[in-house]
């Protein structure tokens, strides 16, 4: 589909994390995220997303801009079954001059049936807030046919934040909102891991226990 990978730093900086995600100091939305400071004299913190990336990205390259960001982040969670401190996003970015939301849907069906390796896949996108994106979305998928376990079978489940990239968002980065418009989506790697294996427990990923890893992999 002509994405490319991209990577940054997971120490990152105040700016980038936050506000050149129009998430200034004093907004509401940091509550949740606003937690491992390394430095905060200089400003440092693990990331709470990959979604930094995407500034860096754009400022440093032209539109039209295709990019997939997956990557380890960090939060001061209370882990159970479903949470973790840390754990892993993937993120995608389009940008161009006629980008919608039609070609974000299109791009994620696509990607969830070969993921799902031919399950058949239905997603629908609800409104949803977040600060750097406007309008803001949230992806549900839910999986369809005589393969997919009988718990998962039809039920909806959300799977990722999204939405139209914000022109803060965009000006910060150094593009133009008048002339350039673009999606952006992220969601956790794990979850859909999760949902395809079968596993029901997210800390198992970080255990290090080699039963459970090695059902993974390919003899």
């Amino acid at each position: 589909m002509g994405f490319t990978f991209a990577e940054g730093p997971e120490l990152e900086t105040e700016h980038y994390n936050f506000d050149a995600l129009n998430v200034p100091r004093e907004h509401p939305a940091r509550d949740a995220q606003d937690t491992l400071w390394v430095d905060q004299k200089k400003e440092l913190l693990m990331r709470t997303h990959t979604s930094p990336v995407q500034i860096r990205y754009m400022e440093t390259h032209k539109p039209p801009l295709r990019v997939i960001v997956p990557g380890k982040v960090y939060r001061n969670e209370a882990t159970d079954m479903t949470h973790e401190a840390q754990f892993y996003q993937i993120e995608g970015l389009m940008i161009g001059e006629d980008v919608t939301l039609g070609h974000m849907k299109w791009v994620l069906s696509r990607f969830f049936k070969e993921f799902f390796q031919g399950d058949d896949v239905e997603i629908r996108l609800r409104p949803g807030y977040f600060p750097f994106v406007e309008p803001g979305t949230e992806v549900d998928m839910r999986l369809v046919g005589e393969h997919v376990p009988e718990r998962l079978r039809g039920k909806w489940i959300e799977i990722f934040g999204s939405g139209m990239v914000h022109p803060n968002v965009l000006k910060n980065a150094g593009i133009d909102p008048g002339k350039y418009q673009g999606w952006a989506f992220g969601g956790g790697i794990e979850r859909l891991g999760m949902l395809k294996y079968g596993i029901d427990d997210v800390r198992l990923f970080h255990t290090g226990d080699l039963r459970f890893i090695n059902q993974f992999v390919e003899k």
